[in-house]
C-alpha cells in the first residue's frame, strides 16, 4: 500500500474519462489499497483513481468513520425534488471551496474486488461525495457544475494559486 500523490487541476488525467475495470488483477487490488490508504486522512471525503494518476473507474470514500471503495460505479438514482447547495471542495483543487448544487440523495451501483455487486447510497455529504467522485471518473471537476459567476471567481482563484 502507498499514500499516493494527488493530481492537481490542470493535469490532463483529471479531464480524461476513466476506463472500465474489466479484469480484477493484482494491479486493481493494489489500486484499491492505495485509494483506501490515501483517502484515510482527516479532511478527505473521497478519492477517484484518476486523482492519483490511474485512468480506471474506481473510487474510495471516507464519510462518517466509514471507509470504502467501489469499482465501475454508475449513478443509478438521484433525488429529483430535494437538493443541497453547500460549499464543495476537492483534493485536486486544494484550499478552495465553492457553493455547488447537488442532489440531496444519491445511489451508486458497482462491484467489489470479488466481482459482487455493491450498492452505495446516502444523503447530504455521502450523496455529495458519490456524485463528486463519479464526476471525476467521467472527466469532470466540481468546477464544471458551478454557476457561471462563481466559476469565474473559482478560475481566477486557481490562477492566483499557480
Amino acid at each position: 500500500m502507498a499514500l499516493r500523490e494527488i493530481r492537481i487541476v490542470g493535469d490532463p488525467v483529471l479531464r480524461t474519462p476513466c476506463d472500465p475495470i474489466t479484469t480484477i488483477d493484482d494491479r486493481v487490488r493494489s489500486l484499491v489499497e492505495d485509494l483506501l490508504e490515501t483517502v484515510d486522512m482527516d479532511g478527505r471525503a473521497g478519492l477517484a483513481a484518476n486523482q492519483i494518476g490511474v485512468n480506471l473507474r474506481a473510487f474510495s470514500w471516507n464519510i462518517d468513520d466509514e471507509i470504502g471503495y467501489v469499482l465501475n460505479p454508475v449513478v443509478v438514482e438521484l433525488s429529483e425534488d430535494e437538493y443541497q447547495d453547500g460549499d464543495e471542495g476537492c483534493l485536486s483543487v486544494p484550499g478552495l471551496w465553492f457553493p455547488t448544487h447537488r442532489a440531496w440523495y444519491a445511489r451508486v451501483v458497482g462491484t467489489d474486488l470479488d466481482g459482487r455487486e455493491v450498492v452505495v447510497e446516502g444523503t447530504e455529504l455521502m450523496a455529495r461525495c458519490l456524485q463528486h467522485e463519479v464526476d471525476h471518473l467521467d472527466g469532470m471537476l466540481y468546477l464544471d457544475r458551478l454557476e457561471r459567476s462563481v466559476r469565474k471567481k473559482a478560475m481566477r482563484a486557481i490562477r492566483e494559486q499557480l
